[in-house]
């Protein structure tokens, strides 16, 4: 299991980007949530089997990669405490 984390910058509010996080995510075998900066940036977490993991992340970049202009990444061990899929303001 493994803990990725990733700052997406670039036009990524007001686009839908929460929303197509979450429709990737739906009916992957992760954990996460995704929410809004307030320096106009995106937070993503997931948590999961890395090829389920890259399935989510792809599939936010086939909707979203044009708005996307930088990404920082941390990737980890999962921390086991994150449970379902959520939006956050």
């Amino acid at each position: 299991m493994e803990r990725v984390e990733i700052w997406y910058s670039g036009r990524v509010q007001r686009v839908g980007f929460r929303y197509q996080a979450r429709c990737a995510a739906a009916g992957r075998d992760v954990s996460g949530s995704v929410r809004n900066l307030s320096d106009g940036r995106v937070h993503l977490v997931l948590e999961g089997e890395p090829a389920e993991i890259a399935a989510v992340l792809a599939g936010v970049e086939s909707a979203l990669g044009h708005h996307i202009e930088d990404r920082q990444r941390l990737s980890g061990p999962a921390t086991g405490v994150l449970r379902g899929f959520q939006v956050l303001r």
